[in-house]
């Protein structure tokens, strides 16, 4: 390691992680949840009444376990679909419930050959005991999942649970909870398509259909905002967003799901308001022992809307907080914004030199061998730090290792993986071909990486990219003196990431250098109101000459705000 002074922020990262590693090895959200809520506490889920073949004692309990799964609080429900079955072993459907739980469509967890032997048990025993058509072909779409011989990967598995899903979904159209569930499998084939938008939208029209008949239903509402959590459809279904939280005021994910819309249209203070609340909920749902990863998942969002917003003191806050809370649950998830938040930290503010201090795989108890986009991330924040900063042996050994998790990623089955990590890559080769000279090929590879991006949706997990690469092309075109390029580029950055403080500044600065005044008041101004909760006090010395930009940041809050105070007389 470089190590050279580290700076005052560090130390909170280095805190951050410290702080999480798991209490408990594997992957505890697939494992098991001793230490959840009970089955059934008279919190409110939503409305679900599947009229479960089991006994009339549980009948209330199932209910509650299969809406927990519906809002993907999938420790939590195996916990209780356990629980169902130690009360009443005849309960098919508790069998399918614990089968079901150890795989989550939308969220990057594998389920380990432990996991899948303990759903072939489990689906066994629901096979024996179903009753009603209904149930067996629920208990059939799951066993194709675990079934052997197993497919190649992952993905082969959820196919064939889709296609069990189809046949759910032709006999009981009108079943709010098998609408939902295969409405989910539309999103899950979504993930691979390379034509995403049939599937959204039937996934869509169904979802619609069946908030409508059962507005309090948690999977009709809650796979509507994951339908719509795509690029171009954030807007379909708003009225949908603002009903989810009323049904579930205390469950995380509920309280977390609004913001995936809010986020998409640059909403910062519908982000921040959602994910604390969510974050506070999930500190009453532990896993094993650990912090639920609802809880860091939430504040990531938390942490990159206050960024966004420029309010780097609360943005460290919740740094800080995190770290403060103990071990985190032991999971893809976790291991994604452990590397993320302390990442987006010092990319968003442009601070390299605490970029370069970041520790991949840190901490080492996380899975990070099925994690290798998370461990992108940090490498990508270095890489970025090491051209800034003009050590470039890091910024190579960045680009080489990004190059072997895509690779890696793409021998393992994942292939969006390998996509986010290939577009981060390619930006980073541009930069460093910039530093080389080479700036027909540093324009290039930032093109590439752009037209890269569009061939996937932002993945759930996370609120947004460290680096945009329409924003990162924008940057280079500044240093290249071509702002009216630079200008569109950060307009095509805005058009999929809306309201990024560093896109708006930088479309301002390119517009203003271009002359056009009109345009880059327009997006100093909406700088101007993202950034309004800030305590800026406005530097009256520091409007800068046309073209020329330099910030002391000990000045003022975040570099760029008294400069847009300035430019458009506020």
């Amino acid at each position: 390691m470089r190590m050279k002074s580290i700076p005052t922020p560090i130390v909170a990262l280095a805190f951050l992680a410290a702080c999480l590693a798991p209490g408990l090895p594997g992957h505890a959200g697939e494992a098991g949840a001793s230490g959840t809520k009970a089955v059934h506490d008279g919190s409110s889920i939503g409305v679900v009444d599947f009229g479960v073949a089991c006994d009339e004692n549980v009948q209330a309990d199932f209910d509650h376990a299969l809406g927990l799964m519906h809002h993907m609080m999938y420790a939590e429900a195996r916990r209780a679909f356990e629980e169902i079955a130690e009360t009443d072993p005849g309960c098919a459907m508790a069998h399918w419930g614990i089968a079901t739980t150890r795989f989550q469509p939308l969220w990057p967890t594998r389920p380990g050959a432990a996991d899948r032997q303990r759903g072939r048990v489990e689906i066994a025993k629901a096979r024996e005991l179903a009753e009603t058509e209904r149930e067996r072909l629920l208990i059939e779409a799951t066993a194709a999942f675990f079934e052997e011989p197993e497919p190649a990967g992952f993905w082969e598995r959820l196919d064939r649970w889709s296609e069990g899903m189809d046949a759910a979904y032709e006999a009981f159209p009108d079943d709010p909870d098998i609408a939902s569930i295969y409405a989910l499998s539309r999103i899950t084939l979504a993930q691979t398509a390379e034509d995403r938008a049939p599937l959204h939208d039937e996934a869509e029209k169904i979802l619609r259909a069946a908030f409508e008949r059962h507005p309090d239903h948690p999977g009709a509402i809650h796979y509507m905002i994951h339908a719509t959590d795509a690029d171009g459809r954030a807007n379909n279904a708003l009225d949908i967003v603002e009903a989810y939280a009323p049904i579930a005021p205390e469950v995380p994910h509920a309280l977390h799901m609004p913001s995936h819309i809010y986020v998409r249209l640059g909403d910062w203070p519908e982000v921040i308001e959602w994910n604390r609340r969510s974050a506070d909920s999930a500190l009453d749902y532990p896993v094993n022992g650990t912090v639920s990863h609802h809880y860091i998942h939430a504040m990531d969002y938390l942490l990159y809307a206050y960024l966004q917003q420029g309010e780097d003191d609360r943005a460290l806050a919740v740094l800080e907080e995190t770290a403060s809370q103990g071990d985190h649950q032991a999971s893809f998830i976790s291991a994604f914004h452990a590397a993320a938040m302390p990442a987006r930290y010092a990319v968003e503010r442009r601070q390299w030199d605490e970029a370069v201090h970041l520790e991949p795989r840190t901490p080492d108890h996380l899975p990070w061998d099925q994690a290798l986009w998370a461990e992108g991330l940090s490498w990508y924040a270095r890489g970025l730090g090491g051209v800034h900063t003009g050590d470039m042996e890091l910024a190579r050994e960045a680009e080489e290792k990004l190059k072997e998790l895509r690779d890696s990623a793409e021998d393992a089955g994942e292939r969006r993986f390998a996509t986010y990590i290939e577009v981060d890559r390619k930006i980073l080769s541009g930069w460093i071909a910039h530093h080389g000279g080479d700036y027909t090929e540093a324009i290039e590879l930032m093109r590439a990486a752009a037209e890269l991006e569009s061939t996937v949706e932002k993945h759930p997990v996370t609120p947004g990219a460290l680096l945009p690469p329409n924003e990162a092309l924008g940057d280079l075109l500044m240093e290249l003196d071509r702002p009216g390029e630079a200008l569109e580029a950060y307009q095509d950055s805005d058009g999929i990431w809306p309201g990024r403080y560093r896109t708006l500044l930088g479309a301002a600065r390119a517009a203003s250098v271009s002359g056009e005044i009109e345009t880059a008041e327009g997006f100093y101004g909406q700088l101007l109101e993202i950034a309004e909760g800030s305590q800026l006090e406005v530097c009256p010395c520091c409007t800068p000459a046309v073209g020329q930009f330099a910030e002391n940041p000990e000045d003022f809050k975040r570099p760029g705000l008294a400069e847009a105070r300035n430019y458009v007389g506020r």
